[in-house]
């Protein structure tokens, strides 16, 4: 079992291919990837509005000003969008951004992307290939961020805990934005669940978005957070800190399906 889970975890890895850095080490505030939930169960409008929410937040004026306002007045960042695993167009590559213009820049290059989605939904494999985005950027960040968002939980690859471990063991803060407009009749405690198993570091926070309405501001909201170096104050707490939340529900929910393409886990 475990060589099996390994072995999917590899295969998601091997796709994260080096991407153009600058060729001297640039100092910023923050090296701040976003990870993008592209899965089937995300549908057209739901996957329509979260792009245009991190372009429009990428191009908002309050965005702007944080970067601005930052020890550096520039940050680094990079964009990918992900399923139950990463291809490789999927990546826009790593851009500093310091101004409207910059800023605009990026924004465009995600706007161009052509709409598509694929199954699965690894959460970590997302966060693995994240991790792996760090190495060797040529930036020299204060802050190290994942910025994940999702509509559902883990359902291929390692458990989600592990890889989320990984990556604050490097020094990476990882912070969740759950998508809960349409949620699962069977999972309805994503936030939760984000919380407890999928967010983790110094300052790390969950903001999710309960309305299509929402999605724009959100965005908005937590990339101003997390250029700013603020965290803590968006954080979800569950209801009943005695009831943990189980952290391979979706892997287990998965099997139950009996999906060919995920293998058995041990209870």
């Amino acid at each position: 079992m475990l060589d099996a889970l390994s072995l999917l975890a590899c295969l998601t890895c091997a796709q994260a291919a080096p991407l153009a850095v600058p060729a001297k080490a640039v100092a910023v505030d923050v090296e701040l990837v976003l990870a993008v939930d592209i899965s089937l169960s995300m549908d057209e409008k739901e996957f329509a509005l979260q792009r245009a929410g991190y372009v429009e937040a990428l191009r908002h004026a309050d965005f702007i000003r944080a970067v601005r306002e930052g020890t550096t007045g520039r940050i680094a960042i990079a964009y990918f969008e992900w399923a139950g695993t990463v291809r490789d167009d999927a990546v826009v590559a790593w851009q500093i951004i310091d101004s409207a213009e910059s800023a605009n820049a990026f924004a465009d290059k995600i706007a161009a992307r052509p709409f598509r989605s694929f199954r699965g939904t690894s959460i970590s494999g997302a966060l693995a290939f994240g991790t792996n985005l760090f190495d060797g950027t040529g930036f020299e960040g204060e802050r190290s961020v994942i910025d994940i968002s999702g509509d559902g939980p883990n359902n291929i690859g390692p458990p989600v805990t592990a890889t989320r471990d990984a990556a604050v063991a490097k020094g990476i803060v990882v912070n969740g934005l759950p998508i809960l407009i349409s949620p699962s009749p069977t999972f309805k405690h994503l936030d939760e669940y984000y919380a407890q198993c999928v967010t983790g570091g110094p300052g790390s926070f969950v903001l999710p978005i309960y309305a299509a309405s929402e999605f724009s501001t959100a965005i908005r909201r937590k990339l101003v957070l997390e250029v700013s170096g603020i965290g803590g104050e968006a954080r979800i707490i569950p209801a009943d800190a005695a009831a943990p939340i189980d952290c391979l529900q979706g892997e287990r929910d998965r099997r139950l399906l009996s999906d060919p393409y995920f293998p058995e886990l041990d209870r």
